[in-house]
């Protein structure tokens, strides 16, 4: 078998941030070249909701809906300690860390080099992806680092459920703490259009598939549609950095600060959840997970909701795709470490 075939992230996966690269280019050159594509594509709306976006988000988020088992729950008592890291850190630490990294950056650091109004709109895409925390790609982070893959099934079960009803009002609240309009209903809209609805679809995948525990009905479809799932995330990223190719062309170094802070909060949240699992003796196929999924994004869901909600040629847009860039560089790096660092736990 070739080293694609064996890795858990598969030729499209391992090289994601390589494709997603080539697919900037590929959008700022379309989007310099033929602008009246992209302006036709942002013009297919409907109630706020772009539907060639919309389509390609539920493309992307669909296949890794299949993967939650809510049975997985029963199993919710058994080591209470990694999963109350990772909720601990995904919807009491992240989220806020992320706003104040972002407003010490784009308001601080960067001012004079930021426009003050596309500040905020950066912000706002930061805030996005720290309120969506990871759901499919931290299976990979789990298999890469031998984590218990039961027990992760059960951190992403639960992190999803309390997704429907926290999200909203978390990425409201931060938004508006940072002066940022947003659109209640526009919110909650988003919120059922990319996690209710696809959620919904892959419990009833599920629930056809897997037949008195088997699940290889289930496996073999899913690992059939996963690369439609990313061909979508490639497309979505085509079309973004086309609708922002002047921008860019104009300022080119707005993707290398955003990157920064992204690359900063991920890595600092990795070591408060990695830390803590340490101190607390939790062990390393326990730790690991819990750490990555406290660490990594549901870019997919945040580039979705920063669309509906700020449009598609927005800088919050823009922000979440630039989070789709450093994720998976920074996420390998950390499973490196978290491999290194494997014989330091009980």
């Amino acid at each position: 078998m070739t080293a694609n075939e064996t890795s858990p992230l598969g030729l499209f996966g391992r090289y994601l941030s390589v494709w997603v690269a080539l697919c900037i280019a590929l959008g700022i050159i379309l989007g310099n070249f033929v602008p009246s594509l992209f302006e036709l594509i942002a013009g297919l709306e409907y109630a706020s909701v772009n539907m060639v976006v919309a389509v390609l988000i539920w493309v992307m988020i669909y296949p890794m809906m299949t993967q939650v088992d809510f049975s997985s729950l029963k199993n919710l008592g058994k080591r209470p300690q990694g999963l109350c890291i990772t909720l601990v850190v995904n919807w009491l630490i992240k989220p806020f860390s992320m706003a104040a990294i972002g407003v010490l950056f784009f308001e601080y650091f960067y001012a004079g080099l930021v426009d003050p109004t596309d500040a905020k709109q950066y912000i706002a895409g930061m805030i996005l992806l720290g309120v969506a925390p990871c759901t499919a790609m931290v299976f990979v982070w789990s298999q890469l680092t031998r984590g218990d893959a039961g027990y992760t099934l059960v951190q992403v079960s639960i992190n999803d459920l309390i997704m429907i009803v926290a999200f909203a009002p978390i990425a409201a609240f931060l938004l508006d703490v940072t002066d940022i309009i947003v659109p209640w209903e526009t919110l909650l809209l988003s919120v059922v259009l990319y996690v209710v609805i696809p959620l919904a679809a892959g419990y009833l995948t599920r629930k056809v598939l897997v037949k008195n525990g088997d699940d290889s009905a289930l496996n073999k479809f899913t690992k059939t549609i996963e690369p439609a799932s990313i061909m979508g995330l490639l497309a979505t990223v085509v079309i973004l950095f086309g609708l922002q190719a002047e921008t860019i062309i104009a300022k080119p170094l707005i993707i290398a600060l955003i990157a920064i802070p992204l690359i900063i909060q991920t890595y600092g949240i990795f070591v408060i959840a990695y830390g803590w699992a340490y101190l607390w003796k939790v062990p390393h196929n326990v730790a690991a997970p819990a750490a990555m999924i406290g660490t990594s994004n549901f870019f997919e869901l945040a580039v979705a909701v920063a669309i509906s909600v700020f449009s598609l040629n927005s800088g919050a847009a823009l922000a979440t795709v630039v989070g789709v860039l450093v994720e998976v560089p920074v996420m390998l790096s950390l499973v490196a470490f978290a491999n290194r660092t494997r014989h330091k736990f009980t």
